[in-house]
């Protein structure tokens, strides 16, 4: 829907590598919102420029404990724009601002 400039509002999907990132993106734009799928290399000046209503940061096959795994700049928490994190996306969220994220003997991704 159009907001009160004209534009349509905008949600950014974060795509950590889930299997279901596209499907998150078209649910979207069921709802009559514009979605777009990014990468989480992005930086929070890129993502600002896009004025999002909404970000949604993804599952994906990494775990938050892994050595290199991938995560969003931090600075993306300071933009005020809601963020909804999903399996490891929520994982990072909660890591990347000083929550501790518990451990499993089996990892997740791939069972739905």
């Amino acid at each position: 829907m159009p907001g009160p400039d004209g534009e349509f509002d905008k949600v950014l999907v974060v795509d950590f590598g889930a299997q279901y990132a596209q499907l998150i993106a078209r649910r979207v734009r069921e709802a009559n919102v514009y979605s777009e799928i990014i990468s989480p290399r992005s930086t929070a000046a890129e993502i600002a420029a896009k004025a999002p209503a909404g970000i949604i940061f993804s599952g994906g096959p990494d775990s938050v404990h892994a050595d290199g795994a991938i995560a969003i700049d931090p600075a993306v928490y300071d933009l005020d724009i809601p963020i909804l994190g999903i399996c490891y996306g929520a994982q990072l969220i909660a890591q990347q601002n000083g929550g501790t994220v518990g451990r499993t003997d089996r990892g997740e991704y791939g069972r739905t």
